[in-house]
């Protein structure tokens, strides 16, 4: 498995599948066929290829897999991949989706060529993120994923889509020039940008340097994630974006922010993570209180699910930075979950949008006269955003609230508020879209779902419930790598607890 470049055939096979299909000429009906199934083909071998490094990953390793290095802006920067236990299931949610998302798209009219182009050229830009292993090269990845995404929103979005592509482009783009600032920063300090080199090298950043460094990647982390306040630009992104766009969005766009504080902010700027963690704490719980009332309030089905998302990754960041391994470990767990569950909520709406065109909750009512199969799978997905036991959104959520209560129990406390409010908007939108009577007459001849998009929920369900019974496959890949990320963060709690002291004495 180390004898041949693995991880960069992983990332850069889906721009095989774009060769592929600007090799196919015409826009008749055997030639967009062609086109439809290379995307899939395409993403199911990528899938694939995946799950050979999943099988040969080395759980028990803390450090790095796979590595590959090779020269690339002379002596600046280099071209070096690797997997740890952090990166490596998220580079497996990425392969698993996008076949799902081309199966979704399967309906998609208009300019399907450059449609399945513009996912395939993302597949391979957010699997570079989780596998790059410099700074420059981690940060070309991580910038360019925002052109094929802003064109997905802004071409075959709805309405409003020009709107809501360019304020995704310039949000996410304004934090991230920040974090180039950043990173230039570091190679100045520390002469390299290699990322194994950085997370190794001890001493690590000044004190007063970490405090610049962290609020720079902060930007750029926050918004992606994101978190409250900068978390506007979600619900109108999600609302305009065509299904699949939403459920990539959902599913790893925002997991990245996630990533991000776990590569960098966590190892690289103990001092600061600390120093900023009551900060962090407040927005995690604002996020997670003041969205979960926002979505009670909304009247469109994606919107809600949107401000649902947020109030989510408030837990996701709560549990990083409560700095406990529960806590941590719930994080990682509940981004693969939501991972799947968010995905899966984005594509129950696809289906009823596909039929009535709408996603106003007011539209609905009775859909479980017409579509019983549809009302189960919903179901599902439901308690699994709620967080029921049993589900994989239960685990996420009971090991960050672990760690957080651990750690500060007043958080804990205000945090679980917001497992009582996502009960109440999510029941809340399942009784108003699947319950009671059918007196919508438009709803009267709806169908049940299809085939191709039982194809694309069963595998969710599957995972879903799963992981909720047995989570032990998730939590035992990142494992030793979490623990490998807690050193430098005890090392940083034992140094402040000191200062503490001397302080007082």
């Amino acid at each position: 498995m180390t004898s041949w470049p693995i991880l960069s055939v992983v990332t850069f096979l889906p721009l095989v599948g774009v060769l592929f299909i600007l090799a196919v000429r015409g826009d008749d009906a055997v030639a967009l066929r062609n086109i439809r199934w290379g995307a899939l083909w395409t993403t199911l071998v990528t899938f694939l290829i995946s799950l050979l490094i999943w099988i040969n990953f080395d759980a028990g390793e803390p450090g790095f897999q796979f590595v590959e290095s090779y020269s690339w802006l002379g002596a600046s920067a280099s071209y070096r991949m690797g997997v740890d236990g952090i990166s490596m299931p998220f580079v497996v949610l990425t392969t698993f989706l996008m076949p799902i998302c081309i199966l979704a798209s399967w309906h998609v009219q208009a300019r399907v060529r450059e449609y399945m182009i513009a996912f395939l050229v993302l597949e391979t830009l957010m699997i570079g993120v989780f596998c790059a292993l410099d700074l420059v090269l981690f940060y070309v990845f991580f910038e360019a994923g925002l052109i094929p995404m802003f064109l997905i929103i802004g071409v075959w979005g709805g309405q409003r889509r020009v709107y809501a592509s360019f304020k995704f482009f310039l949000y996410t783009l304004l934090g991230s020039v920040l974090m180039l600032l950043a990173i230039i920063a570091m190679y100045w300090q520390s002469g390299t940008t290699d990322i194994a080199q950085l997370l190794a090298r001890s001493p690590g950043f000044p004190a007063e340097m970490q405090t610049w460094l962290w609020l720079a990647f902060f930007a750029s982390f926050a918004v992606k994630l994101p978190m409250w306040p900068v978390h506007t630009w979600l619900p109108d992104a999600h609302v305009e974006a065509p299904t699949a766009g939403s459920v990539i969005l959902a599913a790893i766009l925002l997991k990245m922010g996630g990533y991000g504080f776990l590569r960098f902010s966590l190892p690289m700027f103990p001092d600061a993570s600390l120093y900023f963690q009551n900060f962090v704490y407040t927005l995690s719980v604002v996020a997670i209180i003041y969205t979960s009332l926002v979505a009670l309030m909304q009247e469109d089905m994606k919107k809600l699910i949107a401000y649902s998302s947020v109030a989510h990754m408030g837990f996701v960041t709560m549990g990083i930075f409560s700095m406990t391994r529960q806590g941590i470990d719930g994080a990682m767990f509940q981004m693969i979950s939501h991972g799947l569950v968010s995905a899966a909520l984005f594509l129950c709406v696809g289906v009823i949008h596909d039929r009535m065109h709408t996603r106003e909750i007011a539209a609905y009512g009775g859909l479980v006269h017409r579509m019983p199969l549809y009302a189960t799978v919903f179901m599902l997905f439901t308690m699994a955003n709620v967080g029921l036991p049993g589900t994989s959104g239960f685990v996420g959520e009971f090991l960050t609230l672990l760690g957080a209560f651990g750690d500060n129990t007043w958080v804990a406390f205000f945090a679980t508020t917001g497992v009582i409010l996502s009960a109440g908007y999510a029941l809340w939108l399942y009784r108003r879209v699947v319950f009671g009577k059918l007196e919508n007459s438009s709803l009267a001849h709806i169908a049940d779902m299809t085939p191709r998009e039982l194809a694309t929920l069963g595998p969710l369900a599957a995972l879903t419930i799963f992981f909720g019974v047995y989570p032990s496959p998730i939590l035992d890949i990142f494992g030793s790598s979490v623990e490998n990320l807690m050193k430098p963060l005890k090392t940083a709690a034992v140094a402040a607890k000191q200062v503490a002291a001397a302080a007082l004495q």
